[in-house]
């Protein structure tokens, strides 16, 4: 195999690897809904910020049938249920009413 013959298939490794990193480099959401329908039916919200990866806050919601999807978090309807859930959440959480500390 002569050396022009090698580089280029070098040179087209090095391309095809690099095309593949690109591709996994994406937002997770490629569509986004504009609400749900109750915040009761929410298992888990997660809130990814924006990187170097992709650009845009992605918000990912969970519902109890296991189904996932992103929400838009630039719309109105979509930040009130987001504080309303952050607001529940944080409230139930329960606080120390005194500070013990154990001897070593």
């Amino acid at each position: 195999m002569s050396s022009f013959m090698k580089v280029f298939l070098l040179l087209a490794v090095i391309v095809y690897i690099s095309k593949a990193q690109q591709e996994q480099r994406q937002c997770l959401c490629q569509r986004v809904r504009n609400g749900i329908g109750s915040k009761t039916d929410v298992k888990d919200i997660q809130i990814y910020p924006a990187n170097t990866i992709c650009n845009k806050v992605e918000i990912v919601v969970t519902i109890k049938s296991g189904l996932r999807y992103c929400l838009n978090p630039k719309l109105t309807a979509v930040q009130k249920l987001m504080a309303s859930i952050m607001k529940t959440k944080t409230s139930t959480t329960t606080r120390p009413t005194e500070i013990t500390s154990t001897p070593y």
